[in-house]
């Protein structure tokens, strides 16, 4: 495939990158037109490509990145485990990175979860879950439970395990041949809510097909997953805690286990270290990644309980065990990382510090608000997302072909930020550390792009 005769001349790397390279979620053709920003380096809160622009990285690069580019401690920490060891295999063999950092992460997350099995990925933390709560009941006499249920506009991995109980149309609509029947149930749209009413005062009211569900096909159902408070790849829809409860009470009534995904939203993105532990949840599983390492290394991690582990526990001729590895499970270089990204948590001052970020962009949302095309702006701890609509009153969407979200991107990096909208839905997912004027800076200019290109549609 070679370029267009017409495409804009371009870096050598860039030509290469267009000839050998498929990227994620990309269609490609516009690579002939938009190549790829061709990024040198990173420091603190900034890309850098190689002619020197800058540009403030909103996302976090895809939501990982959580105490800034290049960052003194974590690098340090991954160069004296070099010295020592880069990787060795995870079974039959330990090592202390990994040790202290399941220490680590039982120690920080709810009580309930003792256990902890890496594997190096967030779809394949989800995998591991669900295969441990089939392989659960399979092998404490439930066998027909079997089924998972999940929301519509969920998202937990693009893997066909994780694929199956994700609910968006448009990563598993040319796959649902091959899928696992599993239960969709309608989840909270709370822009849109069905009851005509708001997530700060309602009772999630919403919860009842969930209920509906679980009351019906409990004795089928092996699990629950959901994406606690947030569902990310939906365009950051956000929902009231009061649903979560309502689900584990229901859960524990009926003997179903939930998996909270918090691939995306752990490790402070909401304002606690984990959603689960800052509401005082106990999931029977937890899945973890993206932010686990701070956007160095592939690692990831799945938290269950001791009971769940106590029914793969016993003589080898019962075979009994969790059969599933990764080679590169546990990677000492990831875990030194991870040791080193919860050392930073516990610096004095960083919480504190959080909650004035959260303030400032809470009192930013305002000037989003302002824009007569915000549906609406909407906040979880750090996470910040405006839904864009072509009418307030009613609702009405922009259409898809427009590309409203992708002109706002392009028309922001001309302006020094790196955003990645989600269809209409503009979101900031910072690097944990972002100074409050750095939000401010971020946000304003935001909505300047968002008016230009709005002002011309």
């Amino acid at each position: 495939m070679k370029l267009p005769k017409n495409a804009p001349p371009r870096d050598e790397d860039l030509i290469r990158d267009f000839h050998y390279i498929w990227h994620p979620c990309t269609q490609m053709k516009d690579h002939e037109t938009e190549p790829p920003l061709l990024i040198d380096r990173a420091e603190g809160l900034h890309l850098y490509d190689r002619e020197g622009a800058g540009y403030l990285d909103c996302i976090s690069s895809w939501w990982v990145n959580l105490f800034g580019h290049n960052h003194p401690h974590i690098n340090q920490a991954i160069v004296d485990q070099l010295h020592k060891m880069a990787h060795v295999m995870f079974a039959g063999i330990t090592h202390q990175p990994a040790v202290d950092l399941a220490h680590k992460l039982v120690e920080w997350s709810s009580p309930n979860l003792t256990k902890v099995f890496f594997s190096d990925n967030g779809s394949t933390s989800v995998e591991i879950a669900l295969k441990m709560s089939l392989q659960f009941w399979a092998q404490t006499g439930k066998p027909e439970k079997k089924r998972f249920i999940y929301l519509k506009g969920g998202y937990h991995g693009e893997t066909l395990g994780a694929l199956s109980v994700s609910g968006i149309d448009l990563f598993r609509n040319r796959f649902e041949p091959v899928l696992m029947d599993n239960l969709k149930v309608e989840g909270p749209d709370c822009l849109r809510c069905p009851y005509g009413l708001t997530r700060d005062t309602c009772k999630a009211e919403c919860f009842e097909p969930m209920e509906k569900a679980l009351v019906e096909e409990h004795q089928n159902v092996a699990a629950v997953i959901v994406e606690p408070l947030v569902q990310g790849a939906a365009g950051m829809k956000m929902y009231p805690p009061v649903y979560l409860e309502k689900l584990q009470t229901t859960c524990e009534t009926l003997r179903v286990h939930t998996i909270y995904d918090e691939v995306a939203v752990g490790f402070g993105r909401t304002g606690g270290l984990f959603v689960s532990e800052q509401l005082r949840h106990k999931p029977t599983f937890l899945c973890l990644s993206k932010g686990i390492t701070s956007g160095y290394l592939p690692l990831a991690a799945t938290l269950t309980e001791d009971r769940i582990y106590q029914a793969f526990y016993g003589d080898y001729d019962t075979f009994k065990l969790f059969i599933h590895s990764h080679s590169y499970s546990a990677n000492p270089l990831a875990c030194a990382a991870a040791n080193a990204t919860f050392e930073l948590f516990a610096e004095d001052g960083f919480w504190d510090a959080l909650k004035t970020r959260i303030a400032t962009m809470r009192e930013c949302g305002a000037m989003l608000k302002e824009l007569k095309w915000c549906g609406e702006f909407r906040q979880t701890g750090l996470i910040g997302a405006v839904e864009l609509v072509r009418d307030r009153e009613t609702l009405a969407e922009f259409p898809m072909a427009q590309r409203v979200g992708y002109q706002i991107y392009k028309k922001a990096l001309q302006h020094g930020l790196f955003l990645r909208p989600l269809g209409n839905v503009v979101y900031f997912i910072p690097p944990l550390v972002i100074d409050p004027e750095s939000i401010r800076t971020m946000m304003a200019t935001a909505r300047d792009c968002i008016h230009d290109v709005l002002s011309e549609v």
